[in-house]
């Protein structure tokens, strides 16, 4: 590429870089700059350094909530990884049948989340739900209003509902992308179903399960209006993840200066969690 040839690359890129500047770049450096100052006002601020990343960090509901995310994130994808490259594996691969299952699994997926959050206060209801009276029924003692314990397993049973789909269709689409000669290749060889999965599904699937262990961990560490909906955080604390503690610092307590921290800290922790499982992944590719 010459000189002017790059000239023209750059100017064809330029607003794009114009765009992520105004909706990415500048709210971070508002974040940043609300985040080293102690504001009482339009025209009142004073700089604290600092201050409230200390403060922040020294936060025992803030320590809780943080535990929660990480439990919760690692069960989403300890569950929703596997149970979507089982699915996909199972899922026609030809016929009027690849349609059907195509479209009733991108259903969940079109569902808003506080809409996704309503459905489930109502099905998981143990008066009039269909979920809660069941469960009930069975002697359990279903109660996700009441229950921490009823409440956390709610929010992550809907969490799997809602974003399996996505695992699904990212497997199944990887799947389809694998040429038919290798399966004819192993059934020449006569290898099982399991040396199949092992040797020739799983290898050419890590590209995609990278995007969707990513995109998953991420969706799950940021999870907001579904739980807000759903239980309101409660009861007790047993369902304020991050994002719930972020907003009602900032929108309820109005405290934007430890809330501005508190967000760039939440922030990093998403950075440094990807990166990591970014260069885990890569590892096993290149061993693999």
């Amino acid at each position: 590429m010459d000189k002017r040839e790059y000239q023209w690359a750059w100017l064809m890129v330029l607003p794009v870089v114009l765009v992520v500047a105004f909706s990415a770049i500048m709210p971070l450096m508002t974040v940043v700059n609300y985040s080293v100052q102690d504001i009482f006002g339009p025209d009142s601020r004073f700089f604290v350094g600092t201050e409230w990343f200390k403060e922040v960090l020294r936060d025992p509901a803030l320590h809780g909530a943080l535990v929660r995310q990480i439990i919760f994130s690692a069960a989403v994808l300890f569950i929703q990884i596997p149970l979507g490259i089982g699915l996909a594996l199972c899922m026609p691969k030809k016929g009027i049948g690849v349609s059907f299952a195509l479209v009733l699994l991108a259903l969940p997926l079109l569902v808003p989340w506080n809409v996704v959050g309503t459905i489930w206060q109502v099905f998981a209801r143990p008066d009039v739900g269909l979920a809660g009276v069941t469960l009930n029924s069975l002697g359990l003692d279903y109660n996700y209003t009441g229950d921490s314990l009823d409440a956390w397993f709610t929010v992550l049973v809907m969490d799997v509902w809602h974003w399996t789909s996505l695992v699904i269709l990212l497997c199944y689409a990887g799947l389809q992308a694998i040429p038919d000669a290798f399966y004819q290749a192993a059934r020449i060889d006569g290898a099982s179903r399991w040396a199949v999965f092992r040797y020739i599904e799983l290898p050419k699937l890590k590209g995609v399960l990278l995007i969707a262990i990513l995109l998953r961990f991420i969706f799950s560490f940021r999870i907001y209006a579904e739980p807000f909906v759903l239980t309101g955080g409660g009861p007790g604390n047993a369902t304020t993840f991050l994002s719930q503690s972020l907003t009602t610092m900032a929108v309820g307590q109005f405290d934007l200066g430890p809330a501005a921290a508190f967000s760039l800290v939440y922030f990093l922790i998403i950075l440094l969690f990807s990166y990591v499982f970014y260069l885990t992944i890569l590892n096993m590719d290149r061993e693999g």
